[in-house]
């Protein structure tokens, strides 16, 4: 995809109306949370900071690492598998403030969330030009599992030095890019994704001749957080395959989509093939939309970015209903609906936007307020 004229992106002003279209969207999704959980008589707000994985956060904040638990199957599951950057600005955050790192978590979630939509946006502006990039922002704001984009969970702020280490390849900023990316690394383990997309692209140059220090120094930063972490934990568990163990004991080892393949097929040939043939037909169009990413010819980045980003996402054993939240993170796969909606007169866009983030929004209520965040 050539990269159209685009606007000046300094500042905050530019990026205003994919900030305040992004903060309309999701405070319809809290909104409608708000108003199931009146009508069930249920938290809602204790369900964004206080259960799942949110407690581990917090559990680390406040003791550090070293607390497992045994699961009655036996299984050990341990919070090494979770990677320190969130519990630490919870930490940090909770020592200067009067907040709890619990309450913290929520902060910085919620602070990350604008800060990736703004990267989503100046990423998208680049790359498509203005109008696909406020659309960009506020299409992942009514993604299925944006609801998670308001807990303190790490997929926003992952996501915000995802967007951002992207913009500044983009703009040829390869230090920045790096030490974006290591901070990505200490705060998913996805960020090989991004870790990937730097690599890749700096390799072209290099066959194209245009490798400069500055790249070399920010390849050579990307993958320090992912890895500086995996070592860690290698040293402190005295195996050099402990993080992996620690993730296979969680049931989220890697095994090329092997797991993925059994659970659709056990649809398909259970009692209700029909929901089969629904996962079948939502691989389909995620497959479709990866095609449409690359027919839309994105810049070599941010593609590899986004493809791995799925890549890794379904050739892991984690439960399937967790793959939508765990590729919530691949942004670019929003482009080529943006650039579609972009072409539409606002009296019949504004329909379309609003009807998805009340879809959105009622999903998520459901969801957190049913079994939980996938």
């Amino acid at each position: 995809m050539s990269q159209p004229h685009t606007p000046h992106l300094r500042g905050l002003h530019p990026a205003a109306p994919a900030l305040l279209g992004y903060a309309a969207v999701r405070l319809l999704g809290m909104a409608i949370l708000a108003l199931v959980a009146v009508v069930q008589g249920k938290d809602g707000l204790h369900r964004l900071s206080g259960r799942w994985d949110s407690v581990w956060y917090v559990r680390i904040a406040e003791n550090g690492y070293g607390y497992e638990t045994t699961l009655p199957d036996g299984s050990v599951h341990s919070d090494l598998a979770f990677f320190p950057l969130l519990p630490a600005l919870e930490r940090g955050v909770s020592e200067v403030l009067p907040l709890s790192p619990a309450t913290a978590g929520l902060v910085i979630g919620w602070v990350a969330a604008f800060a990736a939509a703004w990267g989503i946006y100046a990423v998208g502006t680049r790359v498509a030009g203005q109008r696909a990039g406020v659309l960009l922002a506020v299409l992942w704001g009514v993604y299925p599992t944006a609801f998670v984009q308001s807990m303190a969970y790490t997929e926003t702020l992952f996501t915000a030095l995802a967007a951002w280490s992207l913009y500044a390849v983009l703009t040829d900023r390869w230090i920045v890019a790096g030490a974006l990316c290591a901070a990505a690394g200490l705060t998913r383990p996805s960020a090989a994704a991004l870790v990937a997309a730097l690599g890749i692209t700096a390799l072209v140059r290099v066959f194209r001749g245009g490798l400069t220090w500055r790249m070399a120094v920010g390849v050579v930063l990307a993958p320090l957080g992912w890895l500086g972490y995996v070592i860690f934990v290698a040293v402190r568990q005295g195996s050099p395959t402990a993080y992996f163990e620690v993730q296979a004991a969680w049931g989220n080892n890697i095994d090329g989509g092997v797991a993925l393949a059994r659970f659709v097929g056990g649809h398909l040939t259970g009692p209700n093939p029909l929901a089969g043939i629904g996962l079948i037909a939502a691989l389909g169009l995620l497959f479709w939309v990866v095609w449409l990413c690359v027919k839309q010819r994105q810049p070599l980045p941010v593609l590899v970015y986004g493809i791995g980003i799925v890549v890794i996402s379904l050739i892991g054993a984690a439960y399937f209903g967790s793959r939508p939240r765990l590729i919530m993170p691949a942004f670019p796969l929003l482009l080529p609906p943006a650039v579609a909606l972009a072409r539409l007169r606002r009296r019949t866009l504004v329909p379309v936007v609003g009807l998805l983030a009340v879809a959105s929004g009622v999903y998520g209520a459901f969801t957190l307020l049913g079994s939980g965040p996938p």
